[in-house]
């Protein structure tokens, strides 16, 4: 699968996929919020009138989704405790033009990767804890290949957003980024300023920090 954090136009067409993710929550009228001490870099509180829902926001640049089995194999970590998936893929693996949203209950979810797993066991898969299972979000569910058993959830839920793919819209993502490491970093702080820096694009971003790394050249 695409290795989302491998360079900085991927890092920065992720945060475009997040924040397209989250720009549709609100069209929709949902107001949307970190959750404070949560420790999931996805997750976030949706309220709309009295209604509070948790979703976590899974972004795609190969248009699969992956969540992980929690540490001790009963269940999935953090797709466990919300209400509903959000995901985020580019429309095409090789010819992307369109960022797609699509909102997901969590139960339809978790009855999909129920379903994967338990296939992919059968089949004789290794699968470590803490490494994702993966669904295709756009080939129609099939018992062969077994990968495919979960998969078609964008097909099944049509997008709830549609935004094209314009490469100014994210190199701006990539241009805040950068911004903001020039802003952290200053004379005779560097050390305490790179790690302000990781911190600050990790939350911006939605990724955790220690997949943030930050080179510096001379």
């Amino acid at each position: 699968m695409t290795n989302v954090l491998g360079t900085s136009e991927k890092l920065a067409t992720r945060a475009f996929l997040f924040g397209c993710a989250t720009e549709a929550l609100e069209k929709q009228g949902w107001t949307v919020e970190r959750i404070a001490r949560s420790g999931k870099a996805s997750v976030r509180r949706i309220m709309k009138g009295r209604m509070s829902k948790t979703v976590s926001i899974r972004t795609s640049q190969d248009t699969w989704i992956a969540f992980p089995r929690n540490a001790t194999n009963d269940g999935w970590a953090t797709l466990a405790d919300v209400d509903y998936v959000v995901a985020a893929s580019v429309d095409d693996r090789e010819k992307p033009r369109f960022a797609q949203v699509h909102l997901i209950e969590g139960d339809e979810m978790r009855s999909r990767f129920d379903r994967a797993y338990a296939a992919r066991k059968r089949a004789g898969y290794t699968m470590p804890l803490g490494r994702g299972v993966w669904l295709s979000l756009y080939e129609r569910e099939s018992d062969q290949p077994v990968t495919l058993v979960g998969a078609g959830a964008g097909l099944d839920h049509p997008a709830i957003a549609r935004v094209p793919l314009a490469g100014e819209q994210i190199n701006k993502s990539s241009a805040r980024a950068h911004e903001l490491i020039d802003k952290e970093i200053g004379p005779g702080n560097a050390l305490t300023a790179i790690a302000e820096a990781k911190r600050r694009l990790a939350q911006s971003l939605g990724v955790k920090e220690e997949n943030i790394t930050i080179t510096i050249t001379s």
